[in-house]
């Protein structure tokens, strides 16, 4: 599968992994994962950020690299990161505040498999008793002939592209609504039409329809029931 934001994906190869990038496209279940996980860049109004799976790799990975894992070998002798310190960390990036905890126990690992069904490995190894977390080391060494390249950097790159393009389109969507004001009715009424088209981001899509609806439904009275007197 290739898509508009698979060109940044394959430019950060290039630059962390020369001209082996374009096998490590090839060969790694976790970035063509990613590349499944990052179509919503670009696409339509249907495809979700997915930023409760990404970020449950980000914060592993991040956990990885920062102590220095990719440069070692002592992954293995690792307690593992506390639940607490990366369910917090999650809700401290971008569009994380509201995420829950399933993608870390069990829901990106399920969606993996069923992506890569004949893949030996899932990404998230945990200890239900002690609560520590870790990510497979195994999808983050690539190995290119003789070569084993360490992806946990470009991992994290890749996601951190990803929600800079989110956040970029969700920017503009706040500069157009500052420059509606000017317009006239009918003009309004085209740019509405606009936000509420297929290839429009889905978090926009949704704060239109919203909008819409509150002003449609705001001087009028809506009664639930099927009798009046038992509303």
């Amino acid at each position: 599968m290739e898509h508009e934001f698979t060109k940044i994906i394959k430019k950060i190869l290039k630059e962390n992994f020369g001209v082996s990038g374009e096998q490590v496209f090839a060969v790694s279940e976790l970035i063509q994962y990613l590349n499944i996980k990052t179509k919503s860049a670009n696409k339509g109004s249907k495809s979700r950020g997915s930023f409760a799976n990404l970020y449950a790799i980000y914060v592993l990975a991040e956990d990885y690299f920062l102590k220095n894992f990719h440069q070692s070998e002592k992954h293995s002798d690792y307690e593992g990161a506390v639940y607490t310190n990366i369910f917090k960390r999650q809700r401290e990036l971008p569009f994380g505040q509201k995420l829950q905890n399933h993608a870390l126990n069990h829901r990106l690992n399920e969606e993996f498999k069923r992506y890569f069904p004949t893949c030996d490995f899932i990404p998230v190894l945990r200890n239900p008793k002690t609560n520590r977390y870790w990510f497979n080391e195994n999808l983050l060494k690539v190995k290119i002939q003789e070569n084993v390249h360490n992806i946990a950097e470009t991992v994290i790159q890749i996601i951190d592209a990803y929600v800079e393009a989110k956040r970029d389109s969700f920017e503009k969507f706040l500069q157009l609504c500052k420059e509606a004001q000017a317009l006239t009715e009918g003009q309004v009424i085209e740019f509405i039409k606009q936000l509420l088209a297929p290839t429009v981001d889905a978090r926009i899509f949704e704060i239109v329809s919203y909008s819409i609806l509150k002003y449609y439904y705001s001087d009028r009275s809506i009664y639930w029931g099927y009798e009046v007197d038992r509303l």
